[in-house]
């Protein structure tokens, strides 16, 4: 039985997580604290009564489920994340938030990759599929991989946020996902890398950065180093997105590219002068 202090402690985990560092408590939720400090000092044993109803709670404070409450079925990893996918189209903390679209997308490319790529969210090509990074910006990420010997059926491929992030009168125009949004679909994110395992993360994007790392800043001042999620290197890199907006710009290109070098190198992937070259002044 979950007793009311271990909900006050998973929510405010989940908070600390979020980069959250105050939460205002309602004076019922104070009272219930004020209750349990006493009865802690006399050694006694808080009951579930009815003001302990008050108390804040993941569900309540609209804070993101956890790994733990998603069921995980199946044998092999392409089973385990088709379990997850089924749970991701009716995700209730994704749903509540009221400011997503409907259709999920979910992820695409292979269970067992050595590296996983995430990006922010679908778009509206990606909605349109079914399948992130399918626009002009997934053909420039599938040029980026064709040149690291990398086919696109080799890695693995998703997104901090399940559905596209909505607006008003929406039709092709996107927006970068809210911090909620991100913290509401993040136990998947954090459930698919435990069941893939990739030998390294790449995050496209200062938002993937953001939600996947906590992060805050530039792509400039992330990228160049290693980080680390849960045990995973993570390497920032600029999305591809990014690339066409700087109209094929040789310096941002040579930026992507020493961040692919890294990775590379990190896998142990072979790299030819050819490759090492790319992008560098002639």
């Amino acid at each position: 039985m979950i007793r009311p202090v271990d909900a006050i402690l998973e929510f405010l985990s989940i908070e600390q997580a979020r980069g959250v560092t105050h939460v205002h408590l309602d004076e019922g939720a104070r009272d219930t604290l004020r209750s349990l400090f006493l009865l802690s000092k006399k050694g006694g044993t808080a009951p579930v009564s009815p003001s302990s109803q008050s108390l804040p709670s993941p569900a309540k404070a609209a804070a993101p489920a956890s790994v733990s409450s998603l069921m995980i079925e199946g044998e092999t990893r392409a089973q385990q994340l088709d379990s997850l996918r089924r749970q991701a189209e009716n995700w209730a903390p994704a749903r509540a938030l009221g400011s997503l679209r409907e259709t999920m997308v979910f992820s695409t490319g292979n269970p067992d990759a050595r590296v996983m790529l995430v990006g922010e969210a679908p778009g509206y090509q990606e909605e349109k599929e079914r399948e992130p990074f399918v626009g002009p910006a997934g053909q420039k990420l599938n040029d980026i991989l064709k040149a690291m010997g990398l086919p696109r059926e080799e890695v693995y491929i998703s997104n901090i946020v399940k559905f596209r992030p909505a607006t008003a009168r929406q039709t092709t125009n996107n927006r970068k996902p809210t911090p909620e949004e991100m913290a509401a679909c993040m136990p998947f994110v954090r459930a698919e890398i435990g069941i893939v395992k990739p030998e390294c993360i790449i995050a496209l994007g200062g938002t993937a950065a953001e939600g996947l790392l906590n992060l805050a800043g530039t792509v400039t001042a992330m990228r160049g180093d290693w980080h680390d999620f849960e045990g995973t290197p993570v390497r920032v890199t600029y999305h591809p997105s990014y690339l066409l907006q700087s109209g094929g710009s040789n310096p941002v290109k040579r930026q992507v590219w020493e961040d692919m070098l890294a990775v590379m190198e990190k896998i142990d992937l072979p790299i030819s002068e050819k490759q090492r070259g790319y992008f560098l002044q002639k």
